[in-house]
């Protein structure tokens, strides 16, 4: 484990920010940055990275790209957020925002990226440029936060000596002057938890450095005003409003007096000098009689660099207290007084518009600063200082200078303790890491505090080098080949606004160092051991730590010789001293895949032979334990893998019970793997074959070895299915000797119980190889009876008349798997064991030869019959669906999902569970309700056994069985005879109809999902059910989305269109009308079923005896029995609105359907349909009943004209649409809606008579004429309609003929004149055949009275129309 440097990071779109900063700028050319460089430069081709020889390779051709690229970033101001999510680099007056962007790279792994977030101009001033920036993360102040930051501010300094905030999109948030001079460097400092008892709290505080001032903000106050800046932004931008003007910030100003040049600054905090410091100073400033009153004052540390003297030490006393000298009182007295926090001007309150206008022109005023002399410094009149670096813990400093020197501060001394040489231009960072928690836990006495270790980074520029050195005075521990180009960004800081209550739990994600490199984009960070901070050359620790990393190396080669692999392994974990290193190192070896057994085995006992020659009392217990139970397991699997090649030579033998038993059972087996063999073909790996040999190191990650005893470790299923595959897939496949087997886990003292379930889970997971060898079942009644003579397995005091525990293992095991025919197999072999077993056990006790008959038999038997019955279902749910049906994943039910509980109760919805299942299956199979009903009718004529369907059976259905075949009849059949009470035909329907009502909800657009459901509602033949049904589909699915309807039509006015269908209803408009037919058919059903309650009992609902006792919850029956009966005339009410709807809908009619209502009508609208309404009563008002008349006469007519285009025929959309009532109900409907709505009916009559003549529709006219009451008001409106066919046939025709001319000359000149005023092109047909006008007038004289007014104008017709029909 050594120094790493990672890449986090990449910045993208360099070129683009490099081309706004320098657009107005030329370059200079290559060749003269190279001349200048190497007239600064000295020869440095013996430096390098001489700890890491890994470092030096760097590609040549990307160093050479970034020195002509890259030099441009060094004339930049950059920032990096200690979150490492929002970087800033400035130039003059222009700066580039990058954020975080999250891609997918090319192997699916999520990658992170800084791209431009917001670029632009941030100076306001003329000739002001930026100095000085700083991204500062703000903390969350929700209580859900784990330590990510809210958002981040970014400060920036300017030359003008303006300081201003902003967001991370560029809004100016806040800006102060604090001084007439160039801002020359931003820091900040956050609250970190004090790492020891007596170390002093820092508060966190901004300092801004001027050349001979230097402002503090405090953090908690600048935290709030950036918050409320923020938010104020945030609600101004929102409300189109202007942004007032936030008041300044409060800070404090003190003027650096005694140092001729200043460059850089650290604030170190808050410290209190101990008693001893304070007489020493005391001493030196007072003299001989000096004295000391009271306790040593909170100071302000403050450490300056820069010229004459090299670097500056100063100390600000916080707050008022009196002065600590009586000598020097009146010399301090002025400062204290003065150093209170100082406020700009305007503080008085917020400035209204006018004020702010005349302010802007002139500059503010600048409060003087607060005079703060040097205590003391290193002078140095040659040396310059150029940067300085503060430690995390506030303890060390680094600084550099101009004669290529890093040196390191003690801050608390104020001396020099080391230097470094050959640093030009030097970038620093510190990074500190924390030891790991287990480091330090195993020391005998109580566990000590945690420790931590500093580490000083260096960049060279000039050299490309980037060094890691252990502070203070340890070695170099890294060092890296890099560009020398990239900028060193080190914040110092973490997120602001956080406290020691509001820290509590969180992890703060922050980079400490990140090497920025301008040639290709990358961020990367620095990654240093903390026993690197404890390494020497005489390092034991160290020494381990350098061995485990050849192991691990060494373990990577995977083309290593395997005995080379073992020599070097054994050496290196025997050299290594550290018992917890060389248990790591163990493990690592142990975990490798590529390491073989032998050489595992080899290794293991060497290393527990030298730990058993060493003195018992120095040796490690648990690297001791480690070692001989990892060796015993090696053995193990040495032992199993070689019975694997060795080949079984002893025969098994079918028990002739069992043998019948399994022949039983064969044809439901037989019909199960038929379907579930080839059903979909699938992609799989050989390593993941259950047939793989399993590898050493999974398998030692599968046991555990305690105290000397083996057992299996807790896993997923699958893990168990791999294990016992290695273990006993051999023994039933009858490759391994089972005896050898059994032998051997019974010497490892591993569990029958562990051995068992093993066993069992190989045996269920691996179904489809099972039922392809038919052997395996012979074997696995061999593996049971070994198992089962195994000792702890069958307890030696087991009484025979109570439940066996192993045996009820293994029905546990079969009633919870969801492989029926694997679980099924597995019973039939267990209840034949378990009968030898308890036969013995009888003989034995008893001395007996009479079958033992025990609560272990009957608990079998059960348990077999239900496998059966669950087979029986599961085959019937793995039928395929056809093509263009809705399909769907095949569901897989087990005993356990039908029971529940050690007593074996339903939990599968109560009886409901099988019902639903089947349902399910019918809707995956699209199966009509009326095949379902056929189908059902089978299971009557056939006998009440499992015996497949003969061909009487097919030719008797041939109409179902040229869609289904007689396989999949055979199938339901077999299920319905398995399950009489479970799947009734009534609780079938009452299934299958809730199951598509459902489906329908899911997916509204498939309108014969709701028209099916309605029609398996019909057929269940309880008006019980039917009612309860009827009432939750209502109330649940219906009842929403048909008030939505009815508003939707009522607004509108007319059929919606299919936009807004959707938007209110959430269907198409051909769904919608669909939707209002079930609606109207299920109202009806409704109705029917409220009628017939009365005279039908209820029914008993039952389930079979295998599976009595059943408790859960509730099932649809039961719940619809459980339902409140209706309000008859308030049903009645609403299927009269979903007829109006479904009138409009289908023809596309203006109707506003509500307004047919009056006020009581429409307050009963959408009630619960139980509840008792006030319905309309009594005669509507004729104005309503002549709306509701005209209503009804259009629906009329549009059935008419539907009836014209069809030909007489079904009309092809209502067809479509799947709903059972034919086209030609429409008039009986309206007829009916007449009645309810008041309308005379013989208006409705005599209407679509006329209708129906007009389009030319004699015939049926005829027939609807005999309904007809009043004839009279008939016949006066047929002889207008006959007086306009005559007309257009005499008159109007294109074709007239000269007979016609001659018989309208004849005719009398009342006809004719009446004629002439008929208008023929009321007519919707007009070219009716004369036989028909004929018969229409012969129908007119029989209704018309021969007192009639009108009744010789008939006979005159009859006249001309027999004249015209013999003349053609």
């Amino acid at each position: 484990m050594s120094c790493c440097l990672l890449e986090f990071c990449r910045v993208q779109e360099l070129k683009a920010v490099r081309e706004f900063l320098f657009q107005n700028q030329q370059n200079t050319s290559p060749s003269e940055d190279k001349k200048a460089e190497n007239e600064l430069a000295w020869d440095d081709s013996d430096w390098g990275s001489w700890d890491n020889p890994e470092a030096k390779e760097e590609d040549g051709n990307t160093a050479d790209s970034a020195a002509v690229s890259a030099p441009w970033l060094q004339d930049c101001v950059v920032s990096l957020s200690p979150c490492s999510d929002l970087m800033v680099i400035a130039k003059n007056h222009k700066a580039v925002f990058l954020s975080v962007k999250w891609r997918t790279d090319d192997g699916g792994r999520e990658e992170m990226n800084l791209a431009v977030s917001w670029s632009g101009t941030l100076s306001t001033e003329e000739g002001e440029s930026i100095s000085s920036v700083i991204c500062i993360p703000l903390a969350s102040q929700k209580r859900s936060s784990t330590g990510r930051p809210d958002w981040t501010c970014v400060v920036v300094g300017f030359s003008s000596g303006y300081v201003r905030f902003y967001t991370e999109t560029g809004v100016l948030l806040l800006a102060q002057l604090l001084n007439e001079d160039r801002v020359l460097r931003l820091k900040c400092r956050t609250y970190e938890i004090p790492r020891h008892p007596g170390v002093t709290e820092q508060h966190e505080e901004l300092s801004i450095l001027y050349p001979a001032a230097l402002v503090t903000i405090d953090g908690f106050s600048l935290f709030q005003s950036l918050r409320a800046c923020r938010n104020q932004v945030a609600r101004a931008a929102a409300a189109g409003s202007e942004v007032v003007q936030p008041p300044p910030l409060a800070y404090k100003k003190w003027g650096l007096q005694d140092m001729d040049a200043i460059v850089d600054h650290s604030s170190v905090g808050i410290m209190t000098l101990c008693v001893f410091d304070q007489m020493k100073n005391a001493s030196i400033l007072g003299g001989f009689h000096a004295s000391v009153k009271g306790n040593p004052p909170a100071m302000s540390q403050h450490i300056t660099v820069g010229g004459g003297p090299y670097t500056g030490f100063y100390y600000a006393i916080e707050g008022s207290s009196q002065p600590l000298l009586s000598h020097v009182a009146l010399a301090v007295a002025s400062k204290l007084t003065s150093a209170l926090f100082s406020a700009a001007s305007g503080w008085l309150g917020w400035k209204k518009q006018s004020e702010e206008e005349t302010t802007q022109k002139q500059r503010p005023k600048v409060e003087p600063a607060t005079p703060l002399a040097v205590r003391f410094g290193l002078p140095d009149s040659r040396r310059h200082g150029e940067s300085i670096c503060l430690s995390p813990c506030n303890t060390l400093a680094g600084v550099t200078d101009d004669f290529g020197r890093v040196m390191l501060l003690d801050v608390g001394r104020g001396i020099a303790i080391r230097m470094w040489k050959g640093y030009r231009d030097a970038q620093l960072g510190w990074v500190q890491v924390s030891e790991g928690r287990g480091e330090r836990e195993s020391s005998p006495s109580a566990p000590l505090p945690r420790r931590h270790a500093q580490f000083l980074v260096i960049y060279a520029p000039r050299r490309g080098i980037l060094e890691v050195w252990g502070t203070q005075q340890g070695p170099r521990v890294g060092a890296f080949t890099v560009g020398k180009h990239c900028r060193l960004l080190y914040a110092g800081y973490r997120l602001m606004g956080v406290n020691s209550v509001t820290s509590q739990g969180w992890q703060l994600h922050t980079q400490q160092v990140c090497l920025f490199d301008p040639a290709t984009g990358a961020l990367r960070t620095i990654t240093v051991p903390f026993h690197l901070a404890l390494s020497d050359k005489k390092s034991e620790r160290a020494k381990d730590m350098h061995l485990l990393k050849r192991l691990t190396a060494l373990l990577k080669n995977r083309e290593l010789d395997p005995d080379i692999l073992e020599s070097e392994a054994q050496s290196i974990l025997l050299d290594i001293k550290h018992p917890a290193i060389k248990k790591q190192a163990l493990e690592s070896l142990l975990a490798n895949k590529s390491a073989p057994v032998s050489c595992l085995t080899s290794i293991t006992g060497s290393l527990l032979a030298s730990l058993k020659a060493q003195d018992p009392e120095a040796v490690d217990e648990v690297l001791f334990q480690l070692c001989s139970s990892q060796l015993k397991l090696l053995q193990l699997y040495t032992d199993i893998h070689q019975l694997h090649f060795t080949v079984d030579t002893t025969n098994t033998h079918f028990e002739p019970g069992l043998e019948e038993e399994l022949a039983r059972v064969s044809i439901t087996l037989q019909r199960y793997t038929q379907l579930t063999s080839g059903s979909r073909h699938s992609v799989s790996f050989a390593q993941d074959s259950p047939d793989a040999s399993l590898p050493v190191q999974t398998f030692l990650s599968q046991m555990d070895c305690e105290g000397g005893k083996i057992s299996v470790a807790p896993g997923p299923d699958a893990e168990w299915t791999q294990l016992g595959s290695f273990l006993f897939w051999g023994c039933l496949t009858g490759k391994v000797p089972l005896q050898k087997v059994c032998d051997k886990l019974q010497e490892t003292g591993i569990s029958p119980q562990q051995l068992l379930s093993l066993l069992l889970s190989v045996w269920l997971h691996r179904e489809k190889e099972v039922l392809k060898r038919p052997d395996t079942a012979r074997h696995l009644h061999t593996l049971l009876t070994a198992l089962s003579s195994m000792k702890g397995a069958v307890e030696e005091s087991w009484d025979v008349q109570c439940v066996s525990p192993w045996w009820q293992q293994v029905r546990s095991a079969c009633v919870q798997s969801h492989s029926a025919a694997a679980a099924l197999l597995a019973a039939i072999v267990s209840h034949h064991a378990a009968k030898a077993n308890i036969t013995s056990l009888a003989q034995a006790k008893f001395q007996s030869e009479w079958e033992a008959v025990s609560l272990e038999l009957e608990q079998w038997a059960v348990c077999v019959r239900q496998l059966e019955d669950v087979l029986a279902l599961q085959t019937l749910l793995c039928m395929p669906p056809p093509q263009g049906s809705p399909g769907g994943a095949t569901p897989h039910c087990s005993v356990k999902s039908l029971l529940e509980g050690e007593t074996l109760l339903m939990a599968f919805k109560h009886i409901s569970g099988i019902a639903d299942s089947v349902a399910k299956w019918v809707f995956r199979q699209a199966l009509a309700p009326g095949q379902l009903k056929d189908m059902l009718q089978q299971r009557g004529e056939t006998d009440t056994t499992e015996q497949p369907l003969q061909g009487e059976g097919e030719k008797s259905h041939e109409d179902v069985l040229t869609e289904w075949s007689c396989f999949t009849l055979e199938l339901l059949v077999s299920v319905c005879q398995r399950f009489p009470d479970s799947l009734s035909p009534d609780l079938l329907f009452a299934h299958c109809c809730w199951e598509y009502v459902v489906q329908w909800n899911k997916d509204p657009e498939v309108g014969r999902y709701l028209c099916w459901a309605v029609e398996h509602l019909k057929l269940v033949s309880s008006p019980h059910i039917q009612l309860g049904i009827s009432s939750m589909m209502w109330n649940t699915f219906i009842v929403k989305r048909f008030s939505a309807s009815a508003f939707l039509v009522e607004k509108v006015g007319k059929a919606p269109k299919d936009r807004l269908c959707r938007r209110d209803v959430g269907m198409g408009d051909a769904a919608m009308t669909s939707f209002m037919g079930s609606c109207v058919r299920l109202l009806q059903i409704l109705m029917e079923a409220d009628s017939g309650v009365e005279e039908v009992t209820p029914p008993e609902l039952c389930v079979e005896e295998v599976w009595g006792g059943a408790e859960g919850p509730a099932s649809i029956a039961e719940l619809a029995l459980e339902q409140k009966g209706v309000h008859y005339p308030l049903v009645q009410h609403h299927c009269l609105l979903a007829s109006l709807l479904h009138a409009a809908m289908t023809f596309g009619l203006r109707v506003k359907p509500l307004s047919l209502f009056d006020s009581k009508g429409k307050n009963a609208f959408f009630r619960d349909l139980a509840s008792i309404q006030l319905m309309p009563s009594g005669d509507m008002d004729p104005g309503l009943v002549s709306i509701r008349q005209e209503f009804l006469l259009r629906v009329l007519n549009a059935w008419v004209k539907t009836q014209v285009e069809a030909g007489e025929g079904e009309d092809p959309a209502a067809a479509q649409m799947g709903c059972g009532s034919g086209d030609k109900a429409w008039p009986s409907l309206c007829l009916d809606l007449g009645l309810l709505l008041q309308v005379s009916p013989d208006i409705l009559l005599r209407h679509l008579v006329c209708e129906l003549y007009n389009h030319g529709l004699d015939a049926r006219a005829e027939q609807v004429m005999l309904e007809v009451e009043d004839k009279d008001v008939l016949g006066s409106q047929l002889l207008v309609l006959t007086g306009q066919r005559l007309s257009y046939s005499l008159l109007h025709s294109q074709t007239q003929t000269r007979p016609a001319m001659e018989l309208l000359a004849r005719l009398p000149p009342t006809l004719c004149t009446w004629l002439k005023a008929m208008d023929p092109s009321e007519l919707a047909c007009q070219s009716v055949p004369l036989t028909r006008t004929s018969r229409l007038v012969s129908r007119l004289i029989e209704i018309l009275p021969e007192n009639h007014g009108q009744y010789s104008l008939a006979l005159h017709l009859l006249e001309a129309v027999e004249v015209l029909q013999g003349e053609d």
